[in-house]
Formats: C-alpha cells, structure tokens, sequence
C-alpha cells in the first residue's frame, strides 16, 4: 500500500495560498506572495530536505505543476530539490494532458479519486503532494489523504487559499510528530484519526486543577 502525503507551508490562519514569491499565485488579488522568505533559516531548509530524503512520486494540480515545470528543469544541477524532483514520477490533475512536457509527467485521468486509489493499492513510493490546494481539497472530501505533513508558520495573512475549504469533513487528527524552529515556524505531521466528539464541561463539577487551568488560559 502506498501513502498519499499532502505537505504544504501554512499560515496561523491557515492560508496556503504563493508561499514561495510575489509572482507564485497572485489569483484574487493576493499580495503576500513569499510570505515564508523572512522566516527561513537553515532549520527550515534541513526540515524540507527531510520530507524529500525518503523515495516519493510526486502528485500536483495543473497550477502548482506549470510553476514547478517552468522552474526545476532549468535549476542548477547540483540544487539538492532539483535533484529529486526533475527525475520523479509526476501524476498530475489536468484536463490538458498533452501539455505535460516535463520529464516523467503523467495525467491522473478524467477520474481523479479513483486513479489515486488504484495507485494507493500498489507497492511504490509515497505519493507526495506539493502545494495543489484545489487537489487537496477534494483529496480531502474524498478521505484519501494518509498523512498531512505542515509548516505552519507565525504569522496572519486574513485572505487567501486556505488548505480547509467549506467541503472538507469535520474529522479529527493524531499528532505523529512536531519540532519547533528558533524562527517560530512549527513542523507538525498529522495523521487522520476518526471522528469529530463532542462533550460538556457542564457535566460534572470540574476540578480545582481544571478551574486553575481555565483561569490562566483566560
């Protein structure tokens, strides 16, 4: 069996939307573009070089995959991303799947949940997913994400893409790991963990402790 793993750059207020530069996505007038560049340091670039050490396919949107396709191939050779990325396999959601010039690129088909479950029950690599928000999404309502690997960094954007949409399904999540970087930038990987459960702290009495840890968190 084979994993999908989405793995995107977040905001506190979790907007997803051209982390990377000004002229990334500026679709609905987004004027953040780049917003990660202040809070990169060498723990971020080790943290990302971690994600990639491990054998993975790619999985991208048309969007995220024109950009990719318009920058990697060209990149420096010795460019540790460029190095992983030009020679994996690409499954791409696209309705132009005669378009796909950069190297071992392929389309997902007209049937884009079905393909990925059909990839998800062979043996193979990690199917990775960069960026690709609208892919996400219906990955999403479509429960067939596996792991959610974020970089939720410290600041707010107010607007933008955001990696929940309306269509996604209340669940809950397992935290499988988390680091924190001097920068403030927090690397957490999520695991899908059942239902959403609710409750009452009118219950009971809560207790002295419960009353004290309320209180403080005022």
């Amino acid at each position: 069996m084979r994993k999908i793993v989405a793995a995107t750059f977040v905001s506190l207020d979790g907007v997803m939307q051209a982390p990377g530069g000004p002229e990334e996505d500026p679709t609905g007038g987004f004027a953040f573009g780049g917003w990660t560049f202040p809070f990169w340091d060498e723990a971020s670039g080790e943290a990302v070089g971690e994600l990639f050490a491990e054998p993975f396919d790619l999985l991208l949107g048309r969007r995220t995959y024109d950009i990719f396709a318009a920058y990697w191939p060209y990149a420096d050779k010795d460019d540790s991303i460029a190095k992983v990325f030009n020679p994996a396999r690409k499954y791409v959601a696209t309705h132009r799947p005669e378009s796909l010039t950069w190297q071992n690129s392929e389309a997902l088909g007209a049937d884009i949940d079905a393909r990925l479950r059909a990839l998800k029950a062979e043996n193979g690599p990690r199917l990775l997913i960069q960026g690709s928000g609208d892919l996400i999404h219906q990955l999403l309502a479509a429960d067939l994400i596996d792991e959610l690997r974020l970089m939720i960094f410290p600041l707010v954007l107010g607007k933008g893409k955001r990696l929940f949409d309306d269509g996604t399904p209340p669940r809950t999540f397992h935290l499988d790991g988390s680091r924190t970087f001097p920068t403030g930038v927090i690397a957490a990987r999520y695991e899908p963990a059942g239902a959403v459960a609710t409750g009452s702290f009118g219950q009971e009495k809560p207790s002295a402790a419960e009353i004290e840890r309320r209180r403080t968190w005022r």
